[in-house]
């Protein structure tokens, strides 16, 4: 039986405590392999100004390669790996857009095997495909998978999520089969599909999609806020869903999102050690189903 590969974003607790102590305690709480959160570490939207601008670290200078393979250092040193990454968000501004392959970049010197690139919230699946394909070459070059993520957006007035890129099944696979290349795939955000409004569940993506899930973000809500917290804490149904996931043979690694609880918890450390110990419940159901 294949073992399932544990992992998470370090991207919430590398702002307080940096990438290397993050590796480290990622490590150090069980997990088989990190998530290289490039989301606003090499640049950032200002949402109030809507304005791009630089990060303050090493990812964003001219010496960001050295750097990656530091921090890769860093892991092997401790017995994990780099899994995924993620890009620069949101990728509907341009400036943003700009830097999706340095991240790229960035993944393939970590190790990675996939980098999650957003689609544009605003965009339809042909508008969207020429984002992808034209990143794609890059990707293949430097042998990373672009992996696109179901969005939402919010209806002030309903109180709730709204439609945006893959934010429906249909329109998620419709995506994957308009770039229609092995090297683009699906990452499906477990609770950005469980979010009301949105006309669609985590199980109806999983069936969907099939083949083409190759990553995910875990994470639990209350069925309506994109919360970002622990599995098991809320109200998402994850005994469903690793019934769906076996149903497709699902093949790719269970990798936490939980960023709201890293940025909130007392103790870095033993975040860590507190979301582990849900995914790793969730690692052992799901190869315990047959």
């Amino acid at each position: 039986m294949r073992k399932v590969i544990t992992s998470t974003e370090i991207g919430a607790a590398s702002k307080r405590i940096g990438e290397k102590k993050a590796i480290e305690l990622v490590a150090k709480a069980g997990f088989d392999a990190y998530d290289f959160s490039l989301i606003s570490n090499i640049v950032r939207y200002d949402y109030k100004t809507k304005v791009g601008v630089y990060a303050d670290t090493p990812l964003s200078g001219s010496e960001y390669l050295k750097y990656v393979k530091e921090l890769k250092k860093v892991a092997e040193d401790n017995g994990i790996f780099c899994n995924q990454s993620h890009a620069p968000f949101p990728s509907y501004v341009p400036f943003i857009q700009d830097h999706i392959k340095r991240a790229i970049e960035c993944a393939a010197e970590a190790g990675a095997k996939i980098c999650v690139v957003h689609p544009n919230n605003f965009k339809d699946a042909k508008e969207n495909a020429e984002m992808f394909l034209e990143l794609l070459p890059f990707a293949k070059a430097h042998g990373i998978k672009i992996a696109t993520e179901n969005m939402w957006d919010w209806n002030d007035e309903k109180d709730e999520a709204s439609v945006a890129a893959c934010s429906h099944h249909e329109d998620f696979l419709a995506h994957i089969k308009e770039v229609n290349d092995e090297y683009f795939v699906a990452c499906l955000d477990i609770g950005h599909a469980e979010m009301k409004g949105l006309n669609t569940s985590a199980v109806q993506m999983i069936r969907t999609l099939g083949r083409h899930l190759q990553a995910l973000h875990i994470h639990d809500n209350d069925k309506k806020h994109d919360s970002h917290w622990i599995p098991f804490s809320m109200q998402i149904d994850f005994d469903e869903i690793l019934r769906a996931l076996k149903e497709i043979d699902y093949q790719g690694d269970f990798t936490l999102e939980c960023d709201a609880y890293m940025t909130e918890c007392p103790d870095v450390g033993e975040g860590f050690k507190e979301i582990y110990g849900a995914v790793k419940k969730l690692a052992d159901k799901y190869e315990q189903l047959t």
